[in-house]
């Protein structure tokens, strides 16, 4: 494509456009070592590291022009434009030929359940006979083919090159508040918008819950057609906020939760080996059975009966899909100790997150329970205390560990989880700096009706190198189960 008629694209942010000699991009990069020839570069002030530091580098591997907010001089066409992050949605957006048109896309957003919720509602477009597309935390899914996920909202430049790549009907998209804050997905609108709820989380990079929801309503104030359809989870404040917002706007919005001015309204949810939920929805009582636990798997479930209704899916459709619905890797995942304990790995790290989960195994019976989790270094610390306050209190016992430590010293973060453990744990806890570790003793300690749980992760691999060579908590149990000289010695004692 022509340079003149690239730049046309972000034409508005440019500080000013001089004359440009014409030449042919044959692709776009924010990373110059990513560069090649005849390849645009965009100049991005980064948190850790600032594009315009590698300019130069750009240019030496083959860069046919730059774009950058800095004064510069340069031997190749340069446009200096107010935002560069934006500039890239946007350029991106006219290189890959405005992609996000030839679809129906999805926005799902909110602390909690994006995941499980895209998942679901996946499986009942695929199951109504629509080609659907996902992009999330767990993986890239594109014409039916799985892609590793580097982020749960990739960058702009990857972001539209996959939609490009897409020949499927519905994209769900996982929309992440860095990703909006970031401007990632600058230039798409969506068909429907979903928002799941929201939780203290990434307060390290938004300071307050307030920038945090702002962020959030961001995906609907400003990303959402204008006939397009809000779905809202209003059983927290936060909820009824954005729905009120909207309102104010005349948006259409479909809501879910437990009062009679719901169009979802939830009733009874039964836990057992599976969930029962009760859904009331136009004077018409529903009941879907789902085959894996957990209260928090009711909502999500609600929230993708709500979104496929107003795709304009039947009733009887969604209610067989989701009830064949097998789940979501890293999400509420069992496995079957050989003593007769539960193991469950999940992603959960915020204190609601955490909640539902060890309340779920209070639900099913569980005679003892045990919760492994640590915390990733140079993230959001606000929020530690209020979760081991929440797993001593709903805990038996609790085992504190490393996440991902981020550069952060080893010494450093076992002080602090010691003091958090000694502070908060209620004499429950103890720290096990070694992930996997932690996981073996718990694995080799199990009794029979004990359930296990490991969080935080979820799927996710390690980037710490721990004593036994696994590289996820997923992982870590196959190994465990595949392990002949495990000894049920004592483990088979049940608890009293």
């Amino acid at each position: 494509m022509k340079l003149s008629k690239l730049v046309g694209a972000a034409k508005e942010l440019a500080v000013q456009i001089p004359p440009i000699v014409d030449v042919n991009v044959t692709g776009i990069e924010m990373n110059s070592k990513k560069i090649e020839q005849g390849y645009l570069f965009i100049a991005i002030p980064g948190f850790m590291h600032d594009g315009h530091d590698f300019i130069e580098d750009a240019i030496q591997r083959g860069a046919a022009a730059i774009i950058g907010e800095k004064a510069v001089n340069l031997s190749v066409p340069y446009i200096q434009v107010t935002d560069s992050r934006t500039a890239a949605a946007r350029l991106a957006s006219a290189f890959y030929g405005f992609p996000a048109r030839k679809h129906k896309l999805i926005g799902i957003t909110g602390t909690n359940g994006k995941t499980t919720t895209s998942y679901m509602l996946r499986h009942i477009l695929s199951e109504a006979g629509y080609s659907c597309s996902l992009l999330g935390t767990v993986a890239y899914i594109i014409n039916g083919e799985h892609k590793k996920s580097s982020h749960t909202t990739p960058d702009p430049i990857k972001l539209q090159k996959l939609l490009a790549d897409s020949k499927d009907e519905f994209v769900i998209m996982e929309v992440s508040s860095h990703a909006l804050d970031q401007a990632r997905i600058e230039g798409i609108e969506f068909d429907v918008g979903i928002f799941t709820n929201l939780r203290h989380d990434h307060l390290d990079y938004h300071h307050t819950m307030e920038n945090y929801f702002r962020t959030k309503a961001s995906m609907f104030m400003k990303h959402l057609k204008k006939d397009g359809h809000a779905v809202v989870n209003q059983l927290d404040e936060w909820g009824v906020r954005l729905s009120n917002l909207l309102e104010m706007e005349q948006r259409k919005i479909f809501t879910v939760g437990k009062s009679v001015y719901n169009h979802i309204q939830l009733g009874c949810i039964h836990i057992s080996e599976k969930s029962s939920i009760q859904l009331y929805h136009s004077n018409k009582k529903y009941t879907l059975n789902l085959s894996f636990p957990g209260l928090h798997n009711g909502y999500n479930a609600a929230l993708a009966y709500a979104a496929a209704k107003t795709i304009g899916i039947g009733d009887e459709t969604i209610i067989q899909a989701l009830e064949s619905f097998k789940g979501v890797p890293g999400r509420f995942e069992v496995y079957s100790h050989p003593a007769g304990a539960t193991f469950v790995v999940d992603y959960a790290h915020t204190q609601d997150a955490v909640e539902y989960c060890l309340k779920s195994a209070k639900q099913l019976g569980a005679k003892h329970i045990s919760h492994i989790y640590g915390f990733r270094g140079g993230r959001d610390p606000s929020k530690r205390k209020h979760i081991v306050e929440a797993s001593a209190g709903m805990s038996d016992s609790f085992i504190l560990t490393f996440d991902d430590l981020n550069g952060i010293n080893g010494d450093v973060m076992i002080n602090e989880l010691e003091q958090l453990a000694a502070h908060y744990g209620m004499g429950k806890g103890k720290v096990i700096s070694d992930r996997t570790v932690a996981i073996s003793e718990a694995w080799q300690n199990a009794k029979a009706g004990e359930w296990v749980f490991i969080t935080g992760k979820g799927p996710e691999r390690y980037k710490e190198m721990f004593s036994i060579p696994a590289r996820s908590d997923q992982e870590m149990i196959e190994t465990l189960l595949m392990d002949q000289s495990f000894s049920l010695q004592d483990a088979t004692a049940d608890f009293q």
